[in-house]
């Protein structure tokens, strides 16, 4: 049972919102040290994944500079850029990146989104800086939806979008299923035929995107009615 401590230190140190690098860190050392082995063998095994899985380092070197560009006071500049567009709003700004994902995506360019490198430092401030822009000051609860939103739409462009491109390990996946169960499917089949689901997806995403707009309006306006309406009588 002690090795299953790494688990506990994770759940305990996600539940205190401590910093989940070091969080999974320190688990992963506990395990190890608990399951008998010594802490230089520790670092060792943790140096060995890091060099048999190349792509970590990219993750390693990505994240350290979009927390230094946040700290810089990206978001706040992102929000000002999207400020002097007039025509945008918070719904189109969603929607112009529900194509980019998706497109990018149906390429194989599956990392050139992501809530931790796009939506978070990016997407989210932008479309709240349109809302800002468009309709003054928002509720908490409509920056959290737009928050979701934006979450919401880099998930449906990634998941949608990959099954067009035919080298992805879903489309690979669904392949080897099939073929357990007597179905023979080539991989440019099974892309071809997610083009309409791709299309039907955006569609309906998309028109939640412009609903949006309409729905943060409504929004304002319910909040403020409610403050003036709150406000003691002479």
């Amino acid at each position: 049972m002690l090795p299953l401590i790494g688990i506990l230190i994770v759940i305990v140190g996600f539940a205190l919102r401590l910093n989940a690098l070091l969080v999974v860190t320190l688990a992963g050392v506990a395990t190890g040290l608990v399951s008998g082995q010594s802490l230089p063998d520790v670092i060792a095994a943790f140096g060995k994944a890091f060099v048999d899985s190349r792509y970590i380092a990219i993750v390693w070197l990505a994240l350290p500079v979009i927390g230094l560009a946040e700290r810089s006071g990206l978001k706040e500049r992102s929000r000002e850029v999207i400020s002097r567009i007039q025509a945008a709003t918070a719904g189109r700004v969603l929607l112009v990146y529900l194509a980019l994902r998706q497109a990018t995506s149906a390429l194989g360019l599956v990392s050139l989104g992501g809530h931790a490198q796009m939506v978070r430092p990016l997407v989210a401030p932008m479309a709240e800086g349109a809302a800002d822009n468009t309709h003054g000051a928002l509720p908490t609860h409509t920056r959290e939806r737009i928050k979701s939103m934006a979450a919401a739409s880099d998930n449906v462009g990634m998941f949608f979008g990959e099954d067009v491109f035919v080298a992805i390990g879903s489309i690979l996946l669904i392949r080897a299923f099939l073929e357990q169960n007597g179905i023979v499917v080539e991989p440019l089949q099974l892309a071809r035929w997610a083009i309409p689901t791709a299309i039907i997806a955006f569609v309906v995403h998309g028109a939640r995107l412009l609903l949006l707009d309409r729905d943060i309006a409504s929004a304002v306006r319910a909040e403020r009615e409610s403050s003036v309406n709150s406000e003691p009588r002479a």
